[in-house]
């Protein structure tokens, strides 16, 4: 069939809301938009895992470290669903993670942030979480399939572990002077950084319109970002700890809070390698890959031996 048929009739479906599957033709370029994406999203909750794996062992009760074991879990699950869903787009995972190792591909900025004290467990919860829950309930309406129905678990899991951040922060919260001190040194360091996540302002943005026109975003880096702010003050204030930003104040004619300018070169320059934790971060990543070697070659010899004994 021609191209230019192809392409129309694609671009009928985006129109209509229609999802795009596999099987569909699809311009090379929506393919190369979603790998690069997903496989980012990816690697972003694999490498996720680590700054709060760091504080399982020295969790302060059974209790915290029961959830802190399964949250930890539930992000390696995260990171296999949309291994997944990238690897229907005709991409091996084994190639996704090689650049993930050697440092080619991106994850989160977030992730190279160091995590100082039992109060960072519940910043991440809090704000990180809700950052990314604030940016990946809108991918379940995703126009890529696969994309769009990972979307689903991975955001009720996500909700869970926003509110389990939140519980953290309202019980330090409510505690001696010095758990006060920690969860507001926590918000301190995390705040600026979880604003970062939602990427790039829309004017230095390269893939928010196109994104956008397909359907694979709905709505901008912006405008994620303020939604995210105007959730998140209320919350603080409840539990009774002060946003670091002197600008933030409620502008009663946008009906918005406005707030201070992001330090957009501390962005660039996590995400260019020179973070806290970069070269820590991919330093376990390939450690870890390395010494799981053996379980992938003991999983492959038994899945050929099982395939011939089916095949006799």
């Amino acid at each position: 069939m021609d191209t230019a048929l192809l392409e129309q009739r694609f671009n009928e479906k985006i129109d209509r809301d229609v999802r795009i599957e596999p099987k569909d033709w699809m311009p090379d370029h929506y393919r190369k938009t979603l790998i690069r994406q997903i496989s980012q999203h990816a690697h972003s909750e694999i490498v996720g895992m680590l700054p709060e794996a760091n504080w399982i062992t020295r969790a302060p009760s059974l209790r915290r470290k029961a959830a802190a074991l399964a949250k930890v879990q539930d992000e390696a699950g995260h990171g296999l669903y949309l291994y997944s869903a990238c690897e229907t787009l005709g991409v091996e995972r084994d190639d996704l993670l090689s650049d993930l190792h050697s440092g080619k591909a991106k994850y989160s900025s977030i992730f190279n942030y160091p995590t100082l004290s039992w109060a960072d467990m519940g910043a991440i919860g809090w704000l990180v979480d809700g950052a990314a829950i604030m940016n990946q309930v809108p991918l379940c309406r995703a126009s890529y399939g696969p994309y769009a129905r990972a979307m689903v678990r991975v955001c009720k899991e996500e909700s869970f572990h926003q509110r389990q951040g939140y519980e953290i922060m309202l019980t330090l919260s409510k505690g001696s002077e010095v758990q006060k001190k920690m969860a507001q040194d926590a918000l301190n360091r995390w705040w600026w950084p979880s604003l970062m996540m939602f990427g790039p302002t829309d004017a230095e943005s390269k893939h928010t319109e196109q994104s956008m026109r397909w359907g694979i975003k709905r709505f901008t880096n912006d405008e994620l970002r303020q939604k995210f702010v105007d959730a998140t003050v209320p919350q603080a204030d409840l539990l009774g700890l002060t946003i670091p930003d002197k600008d933030l104040k409620w502008n009663e004619e946008r009906g918005h809070y406005d707030f201070g300018a992001i330090n957009w070169d501390e962005f660039f320059n996590v995400i260019s390698g020179n973070g806290p934790c970069n070269k820590q971060r991919l330093d376990a990543r390939n450690k870890a890959w390395e010494e799981g070697a053996w379980v992938r070659e003991a999983a492959n010899a038994y899945a050929e031996k099982k395939a011939k004994r089916k095949a006799a």
